[in-house]
């Protein structure tokens, strides 16, 4: 664990979490591993460690209890931080920017208090597909010097309620 996020769990009192910290899938789909991303700040991991998941339904969803830190303007992603101090960053496919929101709808505010879950942005798959490179929607720790260890899982999950990855901070 790095030292600020120590500083900041004696700070604010809280206890120690056993067997790390349950990030849900914010958006249906197939997981896949980060690396096959195809744009290099997320298959090198320079913004962070985490999966990507190959995107089914139309919504996009807090992944963990926390804050809503940036909804970029364009709709296509999101930052959120954890009171544990994770900070996630959900980016929907490679390329959505250029879109300039197109697809996109925002149903969270920044600085919005939100529940793993809840409703973040919906996205109208059907118009995406045939706009941009990849769908693969990297869901990234972005603060991994505070980590101890990332546990990643597999397989097909359904959004809000099954786990891609446990923090061990």
């Amino acid at each position: 664990m790095g030292l600020l996020s120590r500083i900041r769990r004696l700070v604010s009192g809280q206890p120690n979490i056993e067997g790390g910290i349950k990030v849900y899938a914010p958006i249906s789909g197939e997981i896949v591993p980060i690396e096959k991303v195809p744009d290099v700040v997320f298959a090198e991991k320079i913004v962070g460690d985490g999966i990507a998941i190959n995107p089914k339904g139309c919504y996009m969803l807090a992944p963990i209890d926390g804050t809503i830190g940036k909804i970029f303007e364009t709709n296509h992603a999101f930052s959120i931080e954890s009171p544990h101090g994770l900070e996630l960053f959900v980016h929907f496919g490679v390329g959505t920017i250029e879109l300039r929101g197109k697809g996109f709808k925002r149903l969270a505010q920044e600085g919005q208090q939100v529940k793993a879950g809840d409703h973040i942005l919906e996205f109208d798959l059907e118009f995406l597909q045939n706009q941009v490179s990849s769908l693969l929607t990297p869901v990234v720790l972005a603060n991994m010097e505070d980590v101890r260890s990332l546990d990643k899982c597999q397989g097909t999950v359904e959004a809000g309620k099954d786990v891609i990855f446990v923090v061990d901070v």
